[in-house]
């Protein structure tokens, strides 16, 4: 990365040419930022390398040094920009965490949908990306999400039997299956009767009776 480097510079946040090496930070900052602009709004098959670059003014050389491919760059570009709106909250009260955590999920997708189906559907032909996604996003994501039904577990606030891993697919598989298969609308009050269903349980009451 040298004086060559940002000669067609395109985004906002782009690298000017200069003298001197750049420092790797900033050339990843901008790289990122290029490459969340192009997913978000042209999908990830119009991502590729020589357009982040020239976006975000760095050698294309780079990017074929730090990632594998343009999905896995995809990727990376979209944890990094939703990283903190995918936190997880822990206000002591599990009902209320899943409920503002799924809202703030279904609003990630129904504003990022494309550029998701996208990364999600390229996956599957892509092994660099599926690695990345797998390890990298639905793992920990997973492991967030029932490290936080760990701690209402053992506060009481789940039954001890209760499998945990099963409740994660049951509310964010839920969503997804919306988003993908698009025959229900994906909103915050079908999360709301995710939730529900999760602490009402389906089966009747037995101290109503039957009938």
């Amino acid at each position: 990365m040298g004086a060559t480097e940002g000669t067609d510079a395109e985004g906002s946040g782009a690298l000017k040419p200069g003298r001197g090496r750049r420092r790797a930070e900033d050339v990843r900052h901008a790289t990122l930022t290029a490459a969340a602009d192009l997913l978000l709004a042209e999908g990830v098959h119009a991502l590729t390398f020589s357009k982040v670059a020239a976006r975000a003014g760095v050698s294309k050389m780079t990017l074929y040094k730090w990632w594998p491919s343009p999905g896995a760059l995809a990727f990376d570009a979209y944890f990094d920009t939703f990283e903190e709106t995918l936190a997880f909250p822990d206000t002591g009260d599990i009902r209320r965490d899943l409920t503002t955590q799924l809202h703030a999920f279904v609003d990630l997708l129904n504003r990022n949908g494309p550029a998701i189906s996208g990364i999600v559907g390229a996956a599957q032909g892509d092994p660099d990306l599926a690695e990345a996604l797998s390890t990298h996003y639905v793992e920990e994501r997973r492991r967030l999400a029932v490290e936080r039904l760990t701690r209402a577990r053992e506060a009481g606030q789940i039954r001890a039997e209760v499998d945990l891993e099963t409740i994660v697919d049951q509310l964010w598989g839920a969503a997804y299956h919306r988003l993908l298969m698009p025959a229900q609308p994906l909103t915050t009050q079908f999360a709301d009767r995710l939730v529900a269903n999760l602490f009402l349980g389906v089966a009747p009451d037995p101290a109503q009776g039957i009938g």
